[in-house]
């Protein structure tokens, strides 16, 4: 009878545990994301890719992020997909460029937050960075490319990169 008696106490607190483990990421704030995405000094942090055939992936943790300044972008996203050529250097995969030679558009978004179009000029594989960031510091990123199929990203913006920079 005892133990009857302990399997809701038990039940409850393997529930509560369950529901306070899933991902939470902190966003940089909505004072800190008004200030840090119209200055052009974010880093879009990527959790879950959206391939345009095959399954999502979760990628949290990893160090998938592109980094946006004034000057420059700095990609290192994967890419799960089909791609349509072989790429000339195969030791760099996935969505790893710098560009600093680039076009950048920014505009209001519809319910707040932003849209910005990014467009490099001097990578030869991708062709338009899109990215939607809400308010609070949520962003979604549409990359279309040359020689490879379609590709999305969610995650956050923040203000610090997670990799460390190389002087």
């Amino acid at each position: 009878m005892r133990i009857l008696n302990t399997i809701p106490v038990w039940l409850l607190a393997f529930t509560a545990l369950a529901c306070s483990s899933t991902q939470q990421v902190p966003t940089a704030g909505a004072e800190n994301i008004k200030s840090i995405v119209p200055a052009r000094s974010f880093v879009f942090r990527a959790q879950t890719v959206l391939p345009m055939s095959g399954r999502t992936r979760q990628v949290a943790g990893d160090g998938y992020e592109v980094i946006i300044s004034k000057d420059t972008v700095n990609s290192y996203l994967p890419f799960f997909g089909r791609a349509y050529t072989a790429p000339i250097d195969p030791s760099r995969n996935g969505l790893d460029f710098i560009s600093t030679d680039f076009e950048y558009t920014e505009t209001a978004g519809k319910k707040g937050g932003w849209e910005i179009t990014i467009k490099p000029r001097d990578n030869r594989d991708v062709q338009q960075m899109f990215f939607t960031i809400s308010e609070n510091g949520f962003a979604s990123l549409q990359v279309t490319n040359n020689n490879r199929s379609p590709i999305s990203y969610n995650g956050i913006i923040t203000a610090e990169s997670s990799r460390k920079r190389k002087k």
